[in-house]
């Protein structure tokens, strides 16, 4: 554990230590509002390519399965693999995107068209609920990139988005005129709590979320130079060195009206994360370190890394999740983590269906039901393949396939089994308001949520595919020659 780490009460250590990505999405009473408007059952016609048995069968041959996968001292991966990879990370199967690529990034847009706020430029995280988050805002932002790159919208309405985007970016009220809020009205840019559209309230403020946001606004700028004088007035309009402390991100969270300040992430979005603000000549030196708190253990034969900052020594929760690695490849080129820990990552979840026969690709998502959000880990707290509220509560009857880790994994891997993930989302996801989110394994349903971040990265991940780098290289960013990360 980092010196500079001081845990705040377990009672909300989980929001202000991992920021954003609960910040993203965990408006408990707003989504309790959504769900009445969902179908909690799935259609009849729905094709499911996965398993014969019963659900209740076959959930419980994969939870003993799950079970009997774990050998706690894992495989450590030698140092030769930790440096491979030296150069940003090159697309497999690269060049202009198939027709079929082409038609899940059009409708991954539908998802924007319906969402975009032509007062503001900002969009809704959740589908029809006027309320977003910087983490969200930036997944708008690469959606925005995209679909311009991709053909999808001309030039002149790229320009006028993003020009009215950073405009309100650049000049929204900020928590204690210091940075975002942790969520805003996406409609009037009033700082609000979860689920409260109406009642101005500040809650703190994300480095997480700021951190993803830093890479976004950094690839606009260097990109599309006649942007650069509006991304310069968004870091401007920002106190920027409250994100930082002896080389570690750090968050604010209001707790009975006071202020607590405390470091953010663990390893996967911290390091992501951590590098958007090295970009921007932040000193986050220790939040970049992906070896000193990292052990491994072995699931299904594969050694996978973790954070040994868990919930019971430091008050946080330590997922593991395919997302950071996902975003790490496409916009880095592993840059902020080893490559070879995406790669046993991935090894892992191959290694689950081969044993299992269930389609795995897990990460962190928002649900069509309660407790509707949860975290689809490969390891948490000392569980193995654990679908966990941010309460620790467990939530294994609803580990879902995610829609953006299988398109995400797939353009970066291209093989056989990441094929397979891609057919599943195109056979069973699809709805004329963009992307689900995922598939319910034990349900065998969709997961019906409808968000920015999920159709943002299937967008940006097609981008990827179709540039052959990744996007920071892509756009031509540079690390500042000051950095003293």
């Amino acid at each position: 554990m980092n010196s500079d780490f001081e845990p705040p009460p377990k009672s909300w250590s989980v929001l202000s230590t991992l920021g954003g990505v609960v910040t993203a999405v965990t408006a408990i009473a707003l989504l309790n509002t959504w769900s009445k408007h969902l179908s909690s059952t799935a259609s009849n016609s729905t094709k499911v390519s996965t398993a014969t048995a019963s659900p209740a069968k076959q959930a419980e041959t994969v939870a003993k399965l799950d079970a009997q996968s774990v050998v706690l001292s894992g495989t450590p991966i030698p140092q030769s693999e930790l440096t491979a990879t030296a150069i940003p990370y090159i697309a497999s199967g690269v060049g202009t995107l198939t027709p079929e690529e082409t038609a899940i990034a059009r409708q991954a847009w539908l998802y924007f068209q319906r969402n975009w706020n032509e007062e503001t430029g900002l969009v809704n995280s959740v589908d029809g609920f006027t309320s977003v988050t910087m983490w969200d805002q930036a997944a708008a932002i690469a959606a925005l990139v995209s679909a311009k790159e991709l053909n999808i919208i001309p030039a002149v309405e790229f320009n006028t988005k993003m020009r009215r985007m950073l405009k309100t970016l650049a000049s929204m009220p900020l928590y204690k005129d210091e940075l975002p809020n942790k969520v805003y009205n996406s409609k009037t840019l009033i700082p609000v709590n979860y689920g409260q559209l109406d009642k101005r309230e500040e809650i703190g403020w994300s480095a997480l979320d700021l951190g993803r946001m830093a890479i976004w606004l950094k690839i606009v700028e260097t990109k599309y130079p006649l942007l650069r004088s509006r991304t310069q007035a968004v870091w401007q309009h920002w106190q920027v060195d409250r994100l930082t402390k002896k080389g570690q991100m750090y968050g604010t969270a209001v707790v009975q009206g006071k202020e607590q300040y405390n470091q953010e992430g663990r390893l996967g979005y911290e390091n992501y994360a951590a590098y958007g603000l090295k970009l921007w000549g932040l000193n986050v030196k220790q939040a970049l370190d992906s070896k000193s708190n990292t052990a491994f253990i072995n699931l299904y034969g594969q050694g996978i890394p973790y954070d040994k900052r868990d919930s019971k020594n430091s008050g946080a929760n330590n997922y593991v999740l395919s997302e950071p690695y996902i975003l790490d490849g496409i916009e880095t080129g592993f840059q902020a983590l080893p490559k070879a820990y995406a790669d046993r990552i991935l090894a892992a979840q191959e290694a689950r269906y081969q044993a299992t026969k269930q389609l795995t690709a897990v990460t962190e998502d928002n649900l069509d039901r309660a407790p509707y959000f949860v975290y689809s880990s490969l390891f948490v707290n000392g569980q193995p393949w654990a679908t966990i509220a941010d309460t620790g509560e467990k939530y294994n009857n609803l580990r879902f396939l995610s829609a953006k880790a299988a398109i995400g994994w797939h353009v970066l891997y291209n093989t056989a089994y990441t094929r397979s993930l891609s057919d599943f989302v195109q056979t069973n996801l699809k709805t004329e308001k963009g992307w689900y989110n995922g598939f319910y394994e034990a349900l065998r349903e969709p997961n019906k949520a409808l968000t920015a971040n999920n159709n943002g990265v299937i967008l940006q991940s097609l981008l990827y595919k179709q540039v052959g780098q990744p996007l920071t290289v892509w756009a031509g960013v540079q690390l500042p020659r000051s950095s003293s990360n």
